[in-house]
């Protein structure tokens, strides 16, 4: 049983000094997934050493793929080709990766091998329906439960057909699974967005070589090519760099500088946002590193107002939120949100999660449907439940940089999913904060 672990923040402190966030999440897990299936060797530098991105590495190590580490962030890649998978001993424990079981399921599916995804409880609660129906559409024969949700059964099969999908919500991961699966159907596989999700997947298929068409938001890959190794750097998670992009807006005296980030303009909806609210943010050497953007990231604190937030930005921003509505706390006037339905279908239901942990700090936020409307207020001490979810265990720590009062957050032991190493990271450049084992 994974052990209960919760944060004390202690109310008060700055942020300052140059901090390197852990390796992209979403870019650590797609360097294994098509380092494994290319010809030859594919070197992985700055690799997510997260419980998330080591659930997919591990998967692929009992899919046959000899995998060298991590090694200080480094992996070493021996892949096997396009059908050089083999078919595991058991099934695949992907933990509480998300990612992984969507973009695997799509991977996976034309492989003609028969493999089980499982997850943790969480995972196995999140639904899988968006991803199994346009995979049953192409030839996929994958089985799930009644709810739709893990563990899913993908049986042999390698008569895939490609298809023309309309993504009726906007998902970065719904996408890439049926691109992925297309790299295996007959004929050309097109998926049309209703707005910009992050593009890793393309992105790295083409740093692969493999040709991917793509014309305003509508992408396109042809069944039957292959990949080649190289070589990938994974700039700094942005998603990472958002605590500390909030943290130092909201706390007086703060001046950081984050190194390394990566600025897709498909993830960068949180710099736009937080500008929005009148956030001092300056990208500093800019460059390109791998095919994807980076800079350093230098945050000043300031005074924030409340936005209404636009709408085209949500899908850009969609992990971010959770940090986001500490801002919107911290902001003068009121904050709406509208739109982001998809984020209650996270590792929780982020909306109804954040909603609840501001009313306990003496916030006033309201959810929606599809949002939220927080009104900026003066930050109370308490307790609040992240419900094991990473992203709001860290937003609510940053929280403490303005609250009255300590800030207790309960079963944050998930935190290490997507950044190990928070806490003494948060603690050297000024958040006081400590873990309490229970």
């Amino acid at each position: 049983m994974q052990e209960k672990l919760n944060y004390l923040v202690k109310p008060g402190g700055k942020l300052t000094g140059s901090l390197r966030m852990p390796g992209d999440k979403s870019i650590s897990h797609r360097s294994v997934m098509l380092g494994s299936l290319a010809n030859g060797v594919t070197v992985v530098n700055g690799f997510l050493e997260g419980e998330d991105s080591l659930a997919t590495l591990n998967a692929f190590r009992q899919l046959g793929v000899s995998i060298d580490g991590p090694k200080q962030g480094r992996v070493t890649i021996q892949g096997v080709g396009m059908h050089g998978l083999s078919a595991p001993t058991s099934a695949l424990d992907l933990g509480n990766s998300g990612t992984s079981m969507r973009l695997l399921s799509g991977l996976l599916a034309g492989q003609g091998i028969s493999i089980t995804l499982i997850g943790d409880s969480s995972l196995s609660g999140r639904p899988m329906k968006r991803v199994i129906d346009p995979l049953i559409q192409m030839g996929a024969k994958i089985g799930s439960t009644e709810a739709a949700t893990a563990p899913l059964v993908i049986s042999a099969n390698n008569q895939l057909h490609g298809i023309d999908y309309q993504l009726p919500m906007a998902s970065a991961q719904v996408k890439s699974a049926i691109l992925l699966a297309g790299l295996y159907a007959k004929g050309e596989t097109c998926v049309t967005e209703p707005a910009p999700t992050r593009d890793h997947t393309e992105r790295m298929l083409e740093g692969f070589g493999y040709p991917v068409r793509r014309n305003a938001n509508r992408i396109c890959v042809t069944g039957g090519g292959c990949l080649n190794g190289c070589e990938i750097d994974v700039p700094a998670d942005i998603s990472s760099a958002t605590f500390f992009l909030v943290g130092a807006c909201i706390a007086e005296g703060s001046e950081v500088v984050l190194e390394h980030v990566g600025i897709n303009p498909t993830r960068d909806g949180v710099i736009s946002i937080l500008r929005l609210m009148g956030a001092d943010i300056e990208l500093i050497n800019e460059r390109e590193v791998g095919g994807e953007p980076v800079a350093d990231i230098q945050v000043r604190s300031c005074s924030l107002h409340g936005i209404e937030i636009p709408e085209a930005l949500v899908p850009l921003a969609i992990d971010e939120f959770p940090a986001l509505f500490i801002a919107a706390a911290c902001a003068e006037g009121e904050t709406r949100l509208s739109g982001a339905e998809e984020l209650r279908v996270k590792e929780s239901d982020r909306i109804q999660v954040m909603a609840d942990g501001l009313h306990k700090l003496g916030i006033h936020a309201v959810p929606t449907v599809d949002g939220i409307v927080i009104r900026g207020g003066s930050i109370e001490g308490g307790q609040v439940e992240s419900h094991g979810d990473h992203r709001i265990a860290m937003s609510f720590a940053m929280a403490g940089l303005r609250s009255a009062g300590s800030i207790e957050i309960a079963d944050c032991a998930n935190v290490n999913t997507s950044f190990p190493g928070f806490v003494p990271l948060a603690s050297e450049a000024g958040l006081v904060i400590t873990e309490v084992s229970n």
